[in-house]
């Protein structure tokens, strides 16, 4: 998008405040997640940022100097508003069962997010939370490749969750997984599984993110230090 990763605004020392016009680079990320939230990643530019905040473009870029600088701050926004506790619980899945759900929501709420994830995650609201994660996994015993692999598992659940619960908003979602469902009846000669077990009309998102997760805590738990072999 026209910046090295060397050159994210993460690795820029920000420039001094001048007297000018009341806009600061909080006024500008608010406006830029509401456009995002409103319109999609597709419609975001300088111009019509700048159009919507009631200034000019030069003012603009005197907070920010390109388009990645804006996305990078506004998905830093919206992990900001996964809630952390003032304090880990000290049990280690609670903590990283409330984190996840926080994430979760944080994602529906604002479903462009998912696809910015690609980008460098190096915001001070992004670190605060990648660090209560590794805490919590860390006080439960892991390390080492062990601790990145159940980090990143934990990430990518919540994020391809998300994704695709996003997917679904704003059709008709009865009425798509009615279809879905006649579908695989259709073809139970070759989907039998599906047709049996697969019933989309039956699926509750949160009660399915929070038995996916278990799952995932569940088997992390399993292979812990200390813990039972598995028959």
């Amino acid at each position: 998008m026209g910046s090295s990763e060397a050159e994210r605004i993460w690795f820029r020392d920000a420039k001094p405040r001048r007297e000018g016009p009341p806009l600061s680079r909080e006024r500008i990320v608010a406006e830029a997640v509401a456009l995002l939230d409103e319109e999609g990643i597709g419609r975001l530019t300088m111009r019509r940022l700048a159009e919507r905040l009631g200034t000019g473009s030069t003012t603009l870029y005197w907070h920010v100097q390109t388009k990645d600088d804006v996305l990078d701050l506004a998905l830093d926004t919206v992990f900001g508003q996964a809630r952390l506790p003032e304090a880990p619980s000290g049990d280690w899945r609670a903590d990283v069962t409330a984190l996840a759900g926080e994430w979760r929501a944080a994602m529906l709420r604002h479903p462009w997010a998912a696809g910015l994830l690609g980008r460098p995650l190096m915001g001070p609201n992004v670190l605060e939370r990648t660090e209560f994660l590794h805490a919590a996994l860390v006080r439960a015993g892991l390390g080492g490749a062990e601790l990145t692999a159940a980090a990143y598992g934990l990430a990518n659940y919540v994020i391809g969750s998300s994704m695709m619960q996003a997917a679904w908003q704003g059709r008709d979602e009865a009425a798509v997984r009615r279809a879905a469902d006649e579908h695989l009846r259709e073809r139970r000669d070759r989907y039998p599984v599906l047709a049996e077990h697969g019933h989309v009309s039956g699926n509750d998102w949160d009660a399915t993110f929070a038995h996916g997760l278990a799952y995932l805590l569940d088997g992390i738990a399993a292979r812990l230090p200390g813990a039972a072999p598995s028959r």
